[in-house]
């Protein structure tokens, strides 16, 4: 086995895959990345046997050939290197030489046949969309998907695909979002869950990415498919809660405001909250907001008033401010809309603008009791 390869090229598509190896595997094999040469076409691939992600390069070569090298050893030596080809020559030693423009280095591999093999997803829907939209659709709801590993299935995204539209969610009890494109179908209606690394390992790659995504799905499995470059995954398994029963439907009191002013006031009022609870106030009437926080154990406490434009009856709710940080920092509109009935009722978040046509974003808040 022999092939040589740009160490830029390789290093940039170790470092993508390395997100799936974890720290500590039930598995030896799972440290290494899996090399298969078939002639000028490298496969990589790396697993923790849930998640598996494989790229393919080009490299010069005639082999056909696969082995398995340490992962952890090639990236912190690759990091080192300047552009230069390496050259990948498997001695009888059971070792691989990679020669470089310096110097000479030899790592032990493993037989590239004790790798586990990809999951195949078989008898599989499809679904295409832009990378853009995929990647907007996870940094929108990611955030919101729960980490209790008692409710695995609140752990991940709910995808539910339809003739009429895509509809991505997520929630962890305490605040829920609902992500939906009407401009983009799928053939067939289908539902899954998908956990959470996965997508993180794609929302990292799809913020430089220009081009259309694959994803084929069955009961059991994913896989997206983008360039040169296969992720498959294992399903979360079971049934995701009616998401639909707890947003409400009917909201008279409505304000509305500057989303950047209205963060910024939440993140300066929230230090002096209580830093078990981080609960905040918002007293809204006529068209002011005041919004406040205190801290008993320490005599801490702060207040705010910003103007908004608000419709209906006067209303004191109390939200925990790291909830609503995480969703007005997860929009990009200029004004958004805060929509809520009761002091005991969740509170609907909503853009006003900057909204592409056919999306359409809901963000839920369960409020906090106020100590009257």
């Amino acid at each position: 086995m022999k092939f040589i390869v740009s160490s830029a090229l390789l290093l940039k598509e170790l470092q993508k895959l390395g997100g799936v190896i974890n720290s500590a595997n039930t598995l030896p094999i799972l440290d290494n990345f899996l090399f298969e040469v078939n002639e000028n076409n490298l496969t990589i691939t790396s697993s923790d046997l849930e998640t598996t992600f494989s790229s393919r390069i080009k490299v010069e070569s005639d082999s056909n050939s696969a082995i398995a090298l340490p992962a952890r050893l090639l990236l912190d030596t690759l990091k080192t290197f300047p552009e230069q080809p390496l050259t990948f020559l498997k001695t009888e030693k059971n070792t691989v030489e990679i020669s470089a423009n310096n110097g000479k280095y030899a790592v032990a591999y493993v037989d590239g046949n004790e790798f586990p093999k990809a999951a195949q997803v078989s008898d599989a829907k499809r679904t295409k969309l832009k990378s853009n939209i995929l990647y907007t659709a996870i940094t929108s709801t990611l955030f919101a998907s729960g980490n209790d590993d008692l409710r695995p299935v609140m752990s991940g995204v709910f995808f539910q695909f339809s003739s009429d539209s895509l509809t991505f969610v997520a929630t962890d009890a305490h605040k829920l979002v609902k992500y939906t494109r009407t401009d983009i179908t799928a053939s067939e209606t289908a539902e899954f869950i998908m956990p959470k690394k996965p997508l993180q390992l794609l929302k990292s790659i799809l913020q430089t990415l220009e081009e259309e995504i694959t994803i084929e799905y069955n009961e059991t499995n994913a896989q997206f498919t983008f360039g040169e470059s296969t992720l498959t995954c294992r399903l979360i398994d079971g049934k995701y809660p009616n998401y639909e029963a707890v947003i409400p439907k009917e909201n008279p009191n409505q304000m509305q405001i500057n989303r950047v002013n209205f963060l910024n006031s939440v993140k300066r009022v929230s230090i002096f909250s209580n830093k078990t609870t981080y609960q905040i106030r918002l007293n809204i009437a006529g068209t002011a907001l005041q919004i406040s926080a205190e801290d008993f154990d320490y005599s801490n406490s702060a207040e705010e008033r910003i103007e908004c434009d608000y419709q209906g009856k006067d209303i004191k709710i109390g939200f925990n401010s790291r909830f609503l940080i995480e969703m007005l920092n997860g929009l990009e509109c200029e004004e958004v809309k805060l929509s809520m009935s009761l002091p005991n009722r969740a509170g609907l978040l909503t853009p006003l603008n900057n909204k592409e046509d056919g999306e359409h974003i809901t963000m839920l808040v369960m409020p906090v009791m106020l100590n009257t």
